[in-house]
């Protein structure tokens, strides 16, 4: 059942597409006045350029072009094809020329938009690179942290065939997953002893601090914030926690395995990083209490490209 949610939710446009499509397909199968309802055809066509681009837009007024044609040789009698064959071929091509005309404008103008909006990801992504460098570069254990979950993070998702949106997305918030440590004393940050339970507490309320940080930038950084408020989280939860706060985010799911391993194969002030097969090891341990068992599925392939130990 959750596999099925996370594809509706992931083609949910395509669905609407072609659920469109169908639809008025069906309705023009009963009306008499097949011509007459040719129009509602920019619809769908119209909803795929403004959501999917021109490719998908295209190929929907092709579709929808096919789909008529094919109803006017099954359906003569109702395009009243007998009466003027000339007239009925020129209307079709009238409307099929807009139709395909309509959806080359619309996804044009959608590809140009999102152009200028990736343009502006790229410069605001720059930018949090930037910051991330500049908040562990007063600690030699943890410089480059963030740049190198960031990196595993986006492979993972690339690996679960994710979208470019939530790629974007996953990226962003494994940049900025420890922003909130910025609230915390370094002292506790680079201690070189392990932590005492009350000092783990305070360094741990970094997930929320960071949470709020993120919330305070507006609408530009809010798919970013469920993820790092729940990377902490374990895969298995409470069954009433689950039903009051809904499913971890697959981001959230994929940030805490790259995150997780990261800091298994990082020095650290009091320890040695570990061997890259007992971090994956210990992620296999954890496959299905602590981790999401298709992410660290996922991770295994990622790390099989790199090295030879999986």
């Amino acid at each position: 059942m959750e596999k099925l949610r996370y594809f509706v939710i992931k083609h949910l446009e395509k669905i609407l597409v072609l659920g469109l499509t169908a639809v008025i397909l069906l309705t023009n199968y009963f009306i008499s006045q097949k011509l007459a309802f040719l129009n509602f055809y920019y619809l769908p066509v119209l909803v795929a350029g403004y959501f999917l681009g021109k490719k998908f837009a295209v190929y929907t007024s092709l579709f929808s072009i096919s789909l008529v044609v094919f109803l006017v040789v099954l359906y003569p009698n109702s395009f009243h094809l007998q009466s003027s064959n000339l007239q009925l071929v020129l209307d079709l091509v009238i409307w099929g020329g807009f139709l395909f005309l309509a959806a080359a404008v619309v996804g044009t103008l959608y590809e140009q938009k999102e152009n200028k909006i990736q343009e502006l990801k790229k410069a605001y992504v720059g930018v949090i690179e930037i910051l991330s460098k500049y908040l562990e570069s007063s600690d030699h254990y943890t410089k480059g942290h963030s740049l190198r979950v960031a990196d595993f993070a986006t492979e993972i998702a690339g690996a679960m065939d994710l979208s470019k949106n939530e790629i974007e997305n996953i990226r962003v918030a494994s940049l900025l997953h420890d922003i909130g440590k910025i609230e915390i004393s370094s002292e506790l940050i680079t201690k070189a002893a392990s932590l005492t339970e009350e000092e783990r507490k305070i360094v741990e309320t970094h997930v929320e601090k960071g949470a709020e940080i993120l919330s305070s930038v507006g609408t530009v950084l809010k798919e970013a914030v469920p993820m790092v408020l729940s990377h902490h989280k374990f895969f298995i939860q409470n069954k009433a926690e689950e039903k009051k706060f809904g499913a971890l985010p697959m981001g959230a799911r994929i940030l805490a395995v790259a995150d997780s391993f990261d800091a298994m194969v990082t020095d650290r002030p009091y320890r040695a990083g570990k061997p890259i097969w007992q971090a994956i090891e210990e992620l296999e341990n954890e496959s299905g209490n602590q981790f999401d068992p298709e992410v660290v599925e996922a991770f295994k392939k990622v790390l099989a490209d790199k090295v030879e130990v999986v």
